[in-house]
């Protein structure tokens, strides 16, 4: 087609509408149809413009021009009329010099966000909640400017509208109090919102041309919004003599019913049917003043286009569901969705897997080219990863959010570290952070001292700021390697209380220095960064917007959210990741649409905290649900592919998923899509835990001369129930490590009150008017977490006071303490037998009574019965043979005293002596030692794992035992 037959019309003024099939790829058919139109003329090309949606749509028909082309051209001029959504500008093109005068320059988005939270900070929001709501407040009025909604209809809407709920009327209130101060704001400033000057400009341009046309063609190609001020500008572009509007996927509904397509909408308040994929459409068309019957289909075809009689199957499958009755009575060949095949995985990574294998296995045709198209980003993150793994590095072209970046994960891991006091969890998240500690010899120095300081952190919290963290490193044996590290984290050791946003931006970019120097703002990550904390320090808003230091993470992690940081030179040539803006004006000869699950395609409509939906509904804005139209159009466009395949997992990271309404009409007009069994096995494969055969249950069996000969009264437990822990813990020498900043868990706090007791013993000689200042001694400690000394401190009180009215009666009776917190040891049985008894008290017929304190409860006598709890008695079996130094004799006597609560009170004694006494206990004891110490430490006996589990329950070395491999098949 030449040029003058593309912009032939049958009437001057008539408007001049094409429209590019779903089954042909947008951009790549824009491109073709005006190289052959121009293709005579190398010069005539760049003497006209086209006028696309957005950035992201320029550089998409800029590569398409390039593969069109061939030997090369002089582009057209590519102009983005702007989306305030991806926080586009117009187009320079679009914004001439001598419009300055009559359009004022827009606002920053960022000044006008923080200008905003200002204002909702003033009426009593905390600063991390008014960013936040500033951000939907911003996203309210833009909805209201885009369709140029006046504040007085708001007032009307409300006033018809008196039987909202009390929290829409107290929101709707303070919106409208901010809505009417906020010209006067912008007013004040010169400046005017960034939608509303588009509005603006359009409107001035669209007058302007309707004056004077514009020298060349002028294309408005995949522009879908119907905005008044983006129609009003279409409209014009229709009707010049050199212009034409190009709309994305709409050919079929000229051949859609009249019924059908009246059915549609919209209605006097501008709704219909929005979840339709043609609804949008159809009110463009309404307001540039266009038919269907108008409707042209582009001349150029491109690469990667499908059968058309697959677009007509798919349109019937997206009809409204009134009219979904006539499939039953399509003939199957306008069913049939040849080429399009569908794959159903377990879960998200077996879903990641096989897109990353279909993907891979495009690369093996070549020159076929295939993407990924998914909103969930998670899935898009998984499959890049895959990827990798082969040396694939894909195009993705939404990027990565700042806040996800290194340099993103800096700023937050420092503003973590200083917030919360050098806490040991963000300490250590900082100190091994990636640009932190230098390069090469300098990096791996740095990092000896992190694992060391890791280490050292074990356990629970120490005090607060760097004295706590001095005091924990020279106890823990780590003040060398802390001296490294020291100079570098003082300055981080506090934020400075409150203070505003630009100075803390000033803090944080000092503290980077100091840790990171110039390392931390290389690479287009880093630069976002630097512009970032730049932006915040220059800002006049930023330095009246006071934060306090729980703000500081929710405010940058929401304002690094929102900065997309993409590859400069973009990934391999023919694998791509898009987002649903890339491949609506664009297609691969595979397309694999990914996560095809509700909430997914489509994404959950996001609900507006300012208006409700009546009122959206009373001011003709699009409802909630105008979304899913929309992706039901990509959904459609992504169809027209040569190769499609549809994946979702049947289940997520919580619970089973749903299948996407889009998948359910598809299969349901079908009957059932052709599944690639094919993909779904590869991916079932890959996966190392279906072609493994489980574990069984370990049983090592070491020679005798690797047995250790020596063991712990508290192991004999261990050894009897599960002797591969056993194994574990004594001849491996492995030891379960603490977490770091561990809560004072039980046995933390049997250490704590051990401790106190023994001091008790030592300093105060079991005196017992002197027990509860201790016990409140320890209870003070910083270290401990408030929530558990309110929650434990009366507990423990009143067991500390039975144990001292415990000491009176016992010391009445003539008993006296002779030992505390001594360790002891005694050959029994070829066999060195070690422990620490808690107290062993002198009885008044001179036996002893060896005694265990438990801040649980006493072992059960059932325990006892069947050879488990038998501490006491082995402890008396040392005292026997003189292993406690001076203090020997047969005892008389096993006690635990319980701080446990028992008959309504804290404190109590148990014995597991039973009724043949202390000496049949001790015996009891010394022949089950002798038994076990004979199979497994001078035997052969194999350390099977859980051979007793009701007597096993740590769980310190299930891991290694992989217990749930062969748990309950054995």
């Amino acid at each position: 087609m030449t040029e003058t037959r593309l912009f032939e019309r049958r009437l001057t003024g008539d408007p001049l509408v094409y429209s590019i099939p779903a089954h042909r790829s947008f951009a790549d058919a824009l491109a073709s149809g005006l190289v052959r139109a121009f293709g005579r003329d190398p010069l005539a090309l760049a003497r006209g413009r086209l006028l696309l949606p957005n950035n992201r749509a320029v550089r998409t028909l800029t590569e398409a021009f390039v593969r069109a082309s061939g030997s090369g051209l002089v582009l057209p001029r590519l102009i983005a009329i702007g989306d305030s959504e991806l926080g586009d500008r117009i187009g320079g093109a679009l914004d001439p010099l001598d419009f300055v005068d009559i359009v004022p320059p827009a606002i920053d988005p960022l000044e006008r966000s923080l200008l905003l939270a200002g204002q909702l900070r003033a009426e009593g929001e905390s600063a991390a909640e008014a960013m936040r709501l500033a951000v939907e407040l911003a996203r309210t009025m833009d909805a209201l400017a885009i369709e140029e909604i006046p504040a007085a209809r708001l007032t009307e809407a409300v006033d018809q509208s008196p039987e909202l709920a009390a929290h829409w009327q107290a929101a709707l209130a303070r919106f409208r109090t901010l809505l009417a101060r906020w010209p006067e704001l912008l007013a004040e400033r010169g400046v005017v919102d960034l939608v509303e000057r588009r509005s603006r400009l359009l409107h001035a341009l669209a007058d302007r041309w309707a004056e004077r046309p514009p020298e060349g063609f002028t294309l408005a190609a995949g522009i879908t919004t119907s905005a008044p001020a983006v129609a009003a500008l279409l409209a014009r572009v229709a009707r010049l003599g050199q212009g034409a509007v190009v709309l994305p996927a709409v050919a079929d509904v000229a051949n859609m019913p009249a019924d059908e397509w009246d059915a549609l909408g919209p209605d006097e308040d501008g709704h219909g049917e929005e979840t339709h994929p043609q609804f949008h459409v159809k009110r463009l068309l309404e307001r540039i003043d266009a038919s269907r019957d108008e409707l042209r289909v582009w001349p150029g075809g491109g690469r990667a286009a499908s059968p058309a009689v697959r677009g007509r199957a798919v349109s019937q499958a997206m009809v409204t569901a009134p009219y979904s009755d006539k499939w039953t009575r399509l003939p199957p060949a306008e069913r049939r969705l040849t080429g399009i095949r569908v794959a159903e995985l377990a879960d998200p990574a077996s879903e990641a897997q096989a897109i990353a294998i279909a993907l891979r296995e495009a690369l093996q045709t070549p020159g076929r080219t295939a993407a990924l198209v998914t909103p969930d980003r998670n899935l898009a993150a998984r499959v890049s990863a895959h990827l990798m793994r082969w040396g694939i590095e894909a195009d993705d072209s939404a990027g990565l959010p700042l806040s996800k970046s290194p340099a993103g994960t800096l700023l937050l891991a420092i503003a973590a570290a200083a917030a919360e006091q050098l806490a040991p969890v963000p300490l250590l998240a900082l100190i091994k952070h990636p640009l932190v500690g230098g390069e090469g010899e300098a990096r791996l120095i740095w990092l000896d001292a992190a694992r060391k300081l890791d280490l050292a952190l074990r356990g629970p919290r120490p005090r607060a700021g760097i004295d706590g963290l001095d005091e924990r490193f020279a106890e823990k044996g780590a003040a060398d390697a802390w001296q490294t590290m020291r100079p570098c984290v003082v300055p981080l050791a506090s934020l400075d209380g409150v203070q505003t946003l630009s100075a803390l931006s000033a803090s944080l970019r000092e503290k980077i220095l100091s840790l990171c120097g110039d390392n931390a703002w290389r690479g287009a990550d880093g630069r976002a960064a630097a512009e970032l904390l730049a932006a915040l320090e220059q800002s006049t808003q930023a330095a009246t917007l006071v934060i306090s230091p729980d703000d500081v993470i929710p405010i940058l992690r929401q304002l690094m959210d929102a900065i997309p940081v993409r590859r400069p030179f973009g990934g391999h040539p023919r694998i791509s990741i898009w987002g649903l803006l890339e491949a609506r004006l664009q297609q691969a000869d595979l397309m694999i649409l990914g996560g095809m699950n509700e909430g997914v395609w489509p994404s959950l409509p996001s609900p507006d905290p300012w208006l409700a939906p009546r009122i959206r509904r009373e001011l003709g804005l699009p409802g909630t649900e105008f979304r899913t139209g929309l992706a039901a159009h990509d959904f459609m466009s992504v169809l027209g592919a040569p190769r499609v395949l549809l994946t979702r997992a049947r289940r997520d990271s919580r619970s089973p998923t749903v299948a996407s309404r889009f998948w359910l009409r598809l299969q349901a007009m079908t009957g059932g899509m052709t599944r690639d069994q094919r993909i779904e096995r590869l991916a079932h494969s890959l996966d190392a835990s279906v072609t493994t055969d489980p574990a069984k249950r370990p049983a090592p069996s070491p020679p005798i001369e690797a047995r250790p000969k020596k063991i712990a009264v508290t192991d004999l437990d261990r050894l009897q129930a599960d002797p591969f822990a056993f194994y574990a813990k004594t001849i491996l020498k492995l030891r379960p490590m603490e977490p770091v900043d561990a809560q004072q868990h039980a046995a933390w706090k049997g250490t704590a009150v051990h401790a106190v007791l023994e001091q008790w013993f030592e300093v105060d000689g079991c005196e017992p008017a002197r027990l509860q200042a201790r016990a409140r001694a320890m209870l003070d400690d910083t270290t401990i977490h408030p929530m558990l000394r309110a929650l434990w401190a009366p507990r423990l009180m009143e067991a500390i006071d039975w144990i001292a009215a415990q000491s009176v009666i016992d010391a009445t009776a003539g008993r006296k303490p002779v030992l505390a917190e001594v360790m002891g040891e005694a050959d029994v049985s070829g066999v060195k037998l070690y422990g620490k008894v808690d107290r062993i008290d002198r009885l008044p017929d001179g036996s002893l009574a060896i005694v265990d304190y438990k801040t649980g409860h006493a072992p059960a006598p059932k325990a006892v019965n069947e050879g488990f709890a038998l501490q006491l008695g082995l402890l008396s079996l040392i005292a026997e043979r003189g292993g406690f130094g001076g203090t020997s004799g047969v005892a008389g006597a096993h006690e635990y005293w319980s701080l446990a609560k028992k008959k309504g009170r804290f404190g109590y004694r148990q014995s597991p002596d039973g009724k043949g006494g202390a000496a049949a206990f001790v015996e009891r004891s010394a022949a089950q030692f002798t038994a076990a110490a004979a199979d497994y430490l001078l035997g052969t006996k194999p350390f099977t794992a859980k051979l007793n589990p009701a007597y096993a329950p740590y769980e310190d070395y299930d891991q290694l035992m992989r217990l749930e491999e062969w748990y309950g098949r054995d």
